[in-house]
């Protein structure tokens, strides 16, 4: 998958146009975390999990959130509703988004945190959390 390529080619940025001056280093308690769960939420996402990526030396984000779609409807659903939601209340527009053709995996990179709204099967082909599971999983409640 074309997402998979991007996260794995991609550096962190730390120029001015990516990166704001003198921003707080994230938490799970920032608000563009807490803007992003509960976008998922309002739009019924499933099997929401937080992974804490700060301590990863190659990590190419701060925070990765994964969420599962029953089908490619609620995948473009969710996608849209975190970009407008994140747009309107923390005033962020994506760096970069993926996976809008097919709806089966869509990215959406806002460089400290990326975003993937997963259908079930390709979350389990995949498996994120496996693959970082050095991580600091936390599950967030639906």
């Amino acid at each position: 998958m074309e997402q998979l390529a991007l996260l794995t080619n991609r550096q962190k940025k730390d120029g001015p146009a990516v990166k704001r001056a003198g921003a707080k280093r994230l938490t799970r308690n920032s608000k563009i975390i807490k803007t992003i769960i509960a976008a998922i939420q309002e739009k019924k996402g499933q099997h929401i999990v937080s992974l804490d990526l700060r301590k990863i030396h190659e990590a190419v984000a701060d925070f990765f959130i994964v969420c599962e779609a029953d089908n490619q409807p609620q995948v473009r659903a969710i996608a849209e509703q975190v970009e407008h939601k994140l747009r309107e209340i923390c005033g962020e527009k994506p760096y970069h988004h993926e996976g809008y053709q097919n709806l089966q995996w869509v990215l959406i990179d806002y460089v400290n945190v990326v975003v993937h709204v997963m259908l079930p099967e390709v979350r389990k082909f995949y498996r994120l959390e496996d693959m970082w599971s050095d991580a600091s999983a936390l599950e967030h409640e639906e």
